[in-house]
């Protein structure tokens, strides 16, 4: 089913961001500074901080400072990074908790739908059309996709992560189907 109707489309894409990000801070909760910070992979170059850090810094890319003054432009070179969220797993949760509420606050349609993103390249800087649903859209996939990360690296380390964490919600809703279909056939 198609959604054509931008605010039905809008609060679906805003649902899409939030399930992520609140497994994300369920496995933050959860989890000792220790391994937070713990450095992994062969170049010593990645910890499971870091990548909650770069998530973070994405969404802090969208929402701003303040969540009543939403950006007309976007750049994501231009991120904080803040060393403290890397650092700190209640630190980030508290953060992803203020996207969470940053995203909630979008749902009542104050922001506006069309923006720029700003992306450099090697000779000069490219100003790209987009809009808040597009950017919403890439945010999720993103998210996810360093939470797959998360997830590898979390196992490295024997901590374990529920089987849906990292995946994308189009490969849930793919294996919702198959087992719909496998439970029917079954029958």
């Amino acid at each position: 089913m198609a959604i054509n109707d931008k605010a039905l489309a809008l609060e679906a894409l805003i649902e899409e961001s939030l399930h992520p990000l609140a497994q994300l801070r369920q496995f933050l909760n959860s989890l000792s500074p220790h391994h937070y910070q713990e450095v992994l992979g062969e170049r010593k170059m990645h910890t499971l901080g870091k990548h909650v850090r770069h998530i973070i810094d994405h969404y802090d890319a969208l929402l701003d400072k303040d969540i009543s003054s939403f950006p007309d432009s976007l750049n994501y070179e231009n991120r904080e990074r803040d060393v403290a969220l890397e650092q700190s797993p209640p630190l980030a949760v508290e953060h992803l908790r203020w996207i969470e509420r940053g995203l909630q606050a979008l749902k009542q349609g104050s922001a506006t739908s069309h923006l720029s993103l700003t992306y450099p390249d090697a000779l000069t800087t490219l100003t790209l059309d987009s809009s808040l649903e597009r950017e919403l859209a890439f945010l999720t996939s993103h998210t996810i996709h360093h939470m797959a990360l998360i997830g590898l690296l979390a196992e490295s380390l024997g901590l374990r992560v529920p089987e849906t964490f990292g995946v994308h919600p189009s490969t849930l809703r793919h294996w919702q189907r198959e087992s719909l279909e496998t439970s029917a056939r079954s029958a």
